[in-house]
Formats: structure tokens, sequence, C-alpha cells
């Protein structure tokens, strides 16, 4: 490519509406532009790079047995109302109805679809199946932010697998596993995996892969001296356990006027830890009680994850909660309620001389065993992690981190297979339904975070594998003897399959260099005057700024040997 034919729009600085590192690089380096919130168009360096990303994860899912395909991105509604998710997604998908009044969606993921398709496997004969698509997506996101990392409309790897039984699934799920590690590592990113909840996916467990990154909008715990780490909507610890000097034969009443916080009535003598923090919640119109103790925090995820999934689940109302209990928040307990589920966190097993409000305005209770004075329905895990406690595997202290999330696998098992009738016949002649895992890669989400993980202050670092061009030319002269120097190399590095630019622009040679520089090509070799006097060109790296000369007869044979091994 010649980039005075070139389509390449930079911008002198970032805008200024970028709430992310990668939002305003892309932007200003011309590789996106925003159409709407949450839209984006790829312009000609965008689309160089996102091939580049697909061609990897062609290449590494196609090397475990996918099989490619591509599925509608319109969806009639009647096959999410058969698996049970048209109303479980709420606003977040896209619904529309066609002239003849029928109900679609926009493909938010493609479970059901891809079990449609399924449904004609008949026997354990033509199992296992890998397939899988790049393709658009859509999710009405209420406050699409940060370019490429949170959007409405993207494109993604989606890949399912369909096997006789749990063992299959489980190897599978283990090659996804593995195969999204060599893609992350090969996109220049430090993935790691964590156990993370499946949300309104289904299935009984799931993965997710996450780059630390100040952009992300995922909190992370992970061990500094092991392996363990999970998204906090599932993560677990160890917490010395508090044991309590008293045990009063019952509790008792006393005021608390204006008392409405956990601080103040810590500071009214009571101690956070020994307190109970009631939470009133509705899940799908059912208005249900959430205890933890005073100084945790009630994680709704697992809350949601361990009630069954509600199609909905948020805090009460004020009102709604005075109606149920008689009180306003700040007040609230569950000591002696009855005819309502209440959940306790299983750090309250045991735990005696707590405090709680008394369901009376200004009125709380002192001296509550837990365990005789709540009814309780189930004893949950329900609190988020908190830095600095106990690893469940090896005793270290765990960090959270600030991540965002690159990929996402699930162990599906038959919740679609069952709620769409695909099933097989076995060897002894008879039937079950299919075994299901899904696997999900954003693929300019992917972008955007390789941009997040590669950048200084001249512009993005691309890795080469990923890079729109791997080598610019430069030429800093327009005369005779150095454009035929530059053509030549440009000539011998596109016939050794490199991809290559030559910046022919009449420009200056600093516009030049800035460009290179923003949009991140990873090799550039100058040509000019000065060192082809000694028969030699330049040849800097963008990553570490090193500069060396070397030969101009020689200059396309090396820089096609660092680009391969680069690789």
């Amino acid at each position: 490519m010649k980039w005075s034919n070139m389509y390449a729009p930079t911008l002198r600085d970032v805008p200024g509406n970028a709430e992310a590192v990668s939002h305003g690089l892309l932007v200003q380096a011309g590789f996106i532009r925003q159409l709407h919130s949450g839209h984006y168009s790829m312009l000609y360096l965008g689309q160089l790079v996102q091939r580049k990303v697909e061609a990897i994860i062609r290449e590494e899912i196609n090397g475990i047995g996918g099989q490619e395909m591509i599925l509608p991105t319109m969806h009639p509604a009647d096959i999410w109302k058969q698996s049970g998710r048209w109303d479980k997604m709420g606003e977040i998908m896209f619904t529309l109805e066609d002239r003849k009044g029928n109900a679609n969606a926009l493909g938010i993921t493609h479970e059901e679809i891809f079990a449609s398709v399924g449904t004609e496997l008949t026997s354990y004969k033509q199992l296992p199946q890998l397939w899988y698509q790049i393709q658009i997506k859509f999710r009405d996101e209420a406050r699409p932010k940060s370019g490429l990392l949170r959007v409405r409309e993207f494109h993604m790897k989606d890949s399912y697998s369909f096997d006789v039984d749990w063992d299959g699934l489980d190897k599978q799920f283990d090659a996804h596993h593995d195969a999204y590690l060599r893609i992350f590592k090969r996109f220049g990113l430090d993935a790691f995996g964590v156990l993370a909840s499946s949300g309104a996916m289904g299935g009984n467990s799931s993965v997710e892969f996450m780059v630390e990154c100040p952009a992300g909008e995922d909190d992370v715990i992970k061990c500094p001296k092991c392996d363990y780490a999970a998204n906090v909507e599932r993560g677990t610890s160890v917490i010395p356990k508090i044991v309590d000097d008293a045990d009063p034969e019952t509790y008792e009443r006393f005021d608390t006027p204006g008392v409405r916080t956990i601080k103040a009535l810590e500071d009214a003598g009571h101690e956070a830890n020994k307190q109970l923090k009631t939470l009133v919640m509705v899940a799908d119109g059912e208005t249900i009680l959430a205890v933890v103790r005073g100084d945790h925090q009630l994680s709704l995820q697992k809350l949601s994850d361990q009630i069954g999934g509600p199609s909905e689940l948020r805090p009460a109302t004020p009102t709604e909660a005075k109606e149920l209990l008689g009180a306003m928040p700040g007040s609230l307990g569950a000591v002696g309620v009855k005819g309502v589920r209440i959940y306790l966190d299983k750090e309250l097993q045991g735990r005696t001389n707590m405090t709680t409000g008394a369901n009376e305005d200004d009125v709380h209770y002192s001296g509550v065993n837990v365990e005789r004075d709540i009814e309780c329905t189930e004893w949950l895990d329900l609190r988020e992690v908190q830095a600095g406690e106990e690893c469940v595997n090896c005793g270290g202290q765990l960090d959270i981190l600030r991540c965002v999330e690159v990929g996402h696998i699930f162990k599906l098992g038959t919740v679609y297979s069952e709620a769409l009738g695909l099933n097989i016949a076995n060897a002894d002649g008879s039937t079950s339904p299919v075994v299901m895992g899904s696997y999900g890669i954003g693929v300019q989400r992917n972008m955007a975070v390789a941009v997040e993980s590669n950048y200084d202050d001249k512009g993005i670092i691309w890795p080469m594998e990923l890079a729109p061009f791997e080598v610019s030319i430069v030429p800093v002269k327009d005369d005779e003897e150095t454009m035929a120097a530059a053509t030549s190399v440009y000539e011998s590095l596109l016939a050794s399959n490199v991809d290559v630019v030559l910046d022919d622009r009449d420009v200056r040679a600093g516009v030049k260099f800035a460009d290179t520089e923003l949009i991140g090509i990873p090799l550039r070799i100058t040509v000019g005057p000065k060192t082809l006097a000694n028969g030699e060109v330049e040849l800097t790296e963008r990553r570490s700024g090193e500069t060396q000369n070397i030969a101009v007869d020689a200059a396309a044979a090396t820089v096609a040997e660092m680009v391969a091994a680069a690789k």
C-alpha cells in the first residue's frame, strides 16, 4: 500500500470525549469513527486489524476442530421463548416486529440458533461436533462507553460444542481454555482465567478471561501466591471467625433516634462486624430478604445465581420495604419475620449477640442469636470478597484487580438441548439430550484491549500479529535516488508477503514519523541521502525506539526475518 492512496485520517489530538486510552487512540489514529452512541465504523486501518484478529481466532479454533458457519442475525421470538430467555434478557435485547406483526430480535448471542441447527444431529456417531461463527451481535447497552469496550453492535466469535456426555464437554471446554490462552498471547495480552457466574447463559460453570486494565468494569479476586482467581460475583475467601463472648437469653429492644446507617450504629457503640444488614429485594415480583454482616456487601449476582436466576432482581423501594416490614430502611431486620423467604450469609452461622433493626423506625435489637431468632430459608454464600482476605487455596492475601473481560466460556450442559428438542440416539438404543458448551470472544473488544495494553505517549504499539502494517518505509526526501531505494525495498518486502506501507506523501518527514508512531507500526525503515551515501538505511523498532543502520541491499531480507520471528 502506498500512503498517498490510503485513507488514514489521523488527528493531531486525542478527542476530548474519549473515555479510555483505546477509545482516544483508535479515533486519533484513524482506525474508527462513531456513527452514534455504541455504534462504530471500522475504517480501513481498523478493518486491517480486525481481519488479523479474526485470522488468529480462526487458526486456533480450527486447530481444535472448529467448523465455521454463519447463522442469521435476526431471530424469531418463538425460539427465544422456547428456551425461556425471551423475558429474561429484558431491555438488553433489541426487539422488532416485521410487517406481519411477528416478533423478532437481533441476535445478542446464538445458543438457541445453533441448537436449532443441531436438531438434525440424531446419533451418537455424529458427535462430537464443534461449530463456530464470527458475526455481528447486538446488545442495547444502557450506557455505551469507552469506545469499543462497551458498544451496542460488535463482532464476536461464538463457538458451540455438542457432545454425548459431560466427559466430552469437559474435553472441549479444556481445549477452548487452552486455545483462548494461545489467542490472547498472540494478541499481546496477559490474560488469565477466573471462575465466573454463568448468569443468563445458564449451565453449571463458566470461566472468564480477564486482562488487568484501568478502563475495565470488572473486579477480580486474584491470589499473588497461587493460581486462584475469580470474579467477585463468584469468588470466595476465608475470613477469621468471630467468637462472641456473650449470648443473652433473649434480644433486647433499644431506641436509636436518627440512626440510619451501619456507620451511625457503629458510632453508637455497636461494631459493624456485630451488626446484621438486612436488604429487602424483589425477585420476579416476590419480596425476599437477604442478610449479611454489617461490614460486608451483598453480591446481587451470587444471590441471583443461588435462588434460581430470576429474570428481575432488584432492591425494594423504601415504600415496598415499609409495606413488608413496617419500617423504613435503616431500621429493618429479619428477627421474628415470617411468611417471607429469608436468605442468610453463611458467615452468620453460629453468630450471637448481634445488633439489627427492629422493624420499627428509630428502634434496634441487641443480643440477637442469628440461628435462634431468625427463621432462615437457606444459608448461602452472599457476600462480596474484600481485598486482604485469605485465599481458600493457599492462605495468601487476596488482591482485587480492576479488569476487562476478553473472553468467556460456558459449560451449558443440556439446558438448550432439552428446551429445543436436541436429542440423539445412544449406542444402547436409548435417547438423551446433547451436552453443549458455548465459547465467546469479542473481536473488536480485543482490539481495544490490545491498545490498552500496548501504547505510549506517541500512540499505539501494535503487537506484530495485529498491526495493520508490519513495516512502514519513510523516504525523508523525494529525490530520485531516495525514492528509487525506498521503492526497491518496498517491492522486495511485498514479494516476501510482508504487510508494508510506503509513505510517499508530499509532507514533512516529521509528519510521516509521527503518523507511523501514532498508528503503531512495529518497524520503520527510514530512507534518506545521508545513510544512502554509505549504502544504508535506518531501521527503528516502535516498541523500544532503538535504531540501527543496515545495508540497503539487505534491508528487505533482514526486516522480513524480524517480522517472521516476532509472530
